[in-house]
């Protein structure tokens, strides 16, 4: 048996940053910028009211000041012309100063009769303008690699990049054996279960950026299981499910190595999810994961989503470990590190985590209720309420 670390850095050897592709900026949310976005022109291009109101010089403010009203700047229509002493123009949020001013009084602060504007006596300090260039100038960047956030998007769409150089997706294989499954719809036997695995990593890939393609289930027999995995060609990360451990019907490793599978390691330190291997198939990266529901999940969350970011390009390394304040006394813990299924409370000065007192490998209903993995290192010994621990999200996030 290995230390997770060992582990998590042998699947990860197993990666490489795939090929870019380019891609429009309407398809774009949620991929990984390969390229850098380089900015086109000025953010605003122009100095730009940020309310709506008039534009006037600002030497000419003062409480009860009268202006004459010579023209009208909407939005996307600039006014043509200069604005002299005693002269205001209608302006509105977004459009360019005329020139000649350099301060906006908000309409609230007017009153208006006919052509004239009188400026009242509270006024606003404004100004209310945004000068050229006060987001970002031509030539700024957006650096890669980075997931394109809704934001990110949007920087990139205001920096006028209609199309977007991304990595490619990784292409996963998901394979479920067993003679024991059925997909779900189907009447299974008395002595069988449905599939519910294979549906879970499927969700996470795709969150992760992957695309899963379902292969069918595995029957334990090694002509059967070799002719799925054969049927995974093109993949680049191929993932069992079930059939890593010692049992007779227990067929990945050795089909596997028929079907020319390098193996790196087998077994790893933790619970749940000790019968972990990994190894290389032809050009694809093998990753095969624990039958048992929930140690399949949380083998997903330590080590296949570790492999996706790097396959996207995106630093290879494991996820980021957040602290939390313990809500409970735990007993010490055994010799594997331990992921325990907790929930988070997010109040206070660290948010606080508690464990659920079952957790049991194969119970879903706790997995599905749980937001975070509460860390137990190898050999920790009895913690206390109140004490800084380590956990992993299990929500949506860059953790």
């Amino acid at each position: 048996m290995i230390s997770v670390d060992e582990a998590l850095a042998a699947c990860l050897a197993l990666t490489r940053a795939l090929p870019v592709e380019e891609v429009a900026l309407a398809d774009a949310g949620g991929r990984v910028l390969a390229a850098p976005v380089v900015a086109r022109r000025d953010q605003p291009p122009f100095a730009a009211s940020a309310m709506d109101g008039y534009a006037l010089c600002a030497t000419e403010v003062a409480p009860g000041a009268v202006f004459d009203v010579i023209g009208e700047a909407p939005a996307g229509r600039a006014w043509d012309g200069s604005v002299g002493p005693g002269q205001a123009v209608r302006i509105f949020t977004g459009a360019p100063m005329p020139a000649g001013t350099d301060r906006v009084v908000i309409q609230e602060d007017v009153t208006r009769t006919g052509g004239q504007i009188t400026l009242n006596t509270d006024l606003d300090p404004g100004p209310y303008v945004r000068p050229a260039g006060a987001d970002f100038t031509a030539g700024a960047r957006i650096d890669a690699p980075r997931r394109l956030s809704p934001a990110g998007i949007a920087l990139a769409a205001a920096m006028n990049a209609p199309r977007l150089t991304v990595t490619r997706r990784p292409e996963v294989a998901l394979i479920a054996t067993g003679d024991e499954l059925v997909v779900p719809g189907e009447t299974p036997r008395t002595d069988q279960i449905v599939a519910s695995n294979i549906y879970g990593l499927k969700a996470l890939i795709e969150a992760e950026g992957g695309r899963a393609r379902v292969m069918p289930i595995a029957r334990d027999r090694p002509a059967a299981l070799a002719q799925v995995l054969r049927l995974a060609v093109g993949a680049d990360l191929i993932v069992t499910i079930g059939g890593a451990s010692v049992g007779d019907h227990d067929l990945v490793a050795q089909v596997a190595a028929g079907e020319g599978m390098d193996r790196a390691f087998y077994k790893v330190a933790m619970r749940p999810g000790k019968p972990l291997m990994a190894g290389r198939m032809g050009k694809a990266a093998l990753l095969g994961l624990p039958g048992n529901p929930v140690s399949a999940l949380v083998c997903g969350h330590v080590f296949l989503v570790p492999m996706l970011r790097a396959f996207l390009g995106l630093p290879g390394r494991a996820r980021t470990r957040r602290q939390a304040r313990l809500a409970q006394d735990l007993p010490a813990n055994g010799p594997r590190e331990h992921y325990m299924r907790a929930m988070l409370d997010p109040s206070g000065d660290l948010p606080a985590i508690t464990a659920f007192d079952r957790q049991d490998s194969a119970l879903l209903t706790v997995m599905a209720g749980a937001d975070a993995l509460l860390l137990r290192p190898p050999g920790d010994g009895k913690r206390t309420a109140g004490e800084i621990v380590q956990y992993l999200p299990l929500g949506p996030g860059p953790a």
